[in-house]
């Protein structure tokens, strides 16, 4: 089978996606960077599958430039294929996509508003705010559009009335920056609670984004 160990890999995070409660039972979809045949693409989630019950050949091969009409690999990607398919062409440095319909980043979203910088991890997602995306039906090209409008100079982004999405460099880093965004969106949550927190100023954080640039590195 044709990229196994990449198959296997993103099972396995499927599985945590399960585990941490980042996304449970059949919600949110991940994909990882792929060549199939000299082709350039991406391996996503199957549609409607439970993530404990999915199997190598259930992971789904979709070229960059192919529409899921003309996809022949036997199983349908999940529903979000398309904005998937879109970070990929627009971020070169994407190479594992997460999204999730995480707690606490879902409850945000629904607000529809970006989250400032009450904190200063915020610049993990790469900018001075967390945007969120307007909403669109899920699976279309106003959504993708949406997306891809939110993560400009970022790497992580809120999407109205619907979840978070992150990517990374691999999978771990990815992962590892949706849970950063489910934890910072508790965070918020919580600060509100109290009453309005205080924002850092975009000075502050210019300063942040330059630290943060080596940060987790090594």
């Amino acid at each position: 089978m044709k990229n196994l160990d990449q198959r296997k890999q993103i099972i396995k995070f499927c599985l945590k996606l399960n585990s941490t409660n980042l996304s449970p039972l059949r919600s949110g979809n991940i994909s990882l960077r792929a060549k199939e045949d000299g082709k350039d693409g991406y391996l996503i989630t199957p549609s409607g599958k439970k993530y404990d019950s999915l199997k190598p050949e259930n992971i789904v091969f979709m070229g960059l430039n192919e529409e899921i009409e003309n996809n022949d690999s036997g199983n349908k990607p999940s529903s979000e294929w398309r904005f998937h398919r879109d970070i990929y062409l627009n971020k070169k440095d994407a190479q594992a996509i997460v999204h999730a319909h995480s707690p606490h980043a879902t409850a945000v979203s629904s607000h529809g508003k970006s989250i400032p910088p009450f904190h200063y991890m915020i610049a993990l997602a790469g900018g001075e705010d967390i945007k969120c995306s307007e909403y669109a039906t899920f699976g279309t090209k106003e959504l993708s559009d949406n997306v891809i409008n939110a993560l400009t100079n970022r790497s992580a982004c809120l999407m109205s009335n619907h979840g978070q999405v992150a990517f990374g460099k691999n999978l771990e880093s990815a992962f590892e920056l949706a849970q950063e965004i489910e934890n910072i969106c508790q965070q918020y949550i919580i600060a509100l609670k109290i009453g309005e927190p205080k924002i850092l100023s975009f000075e502050e954080m210019k300063k942040v984004l330059d630290k943060a640039k080596n940060y987790k590195k090594g």
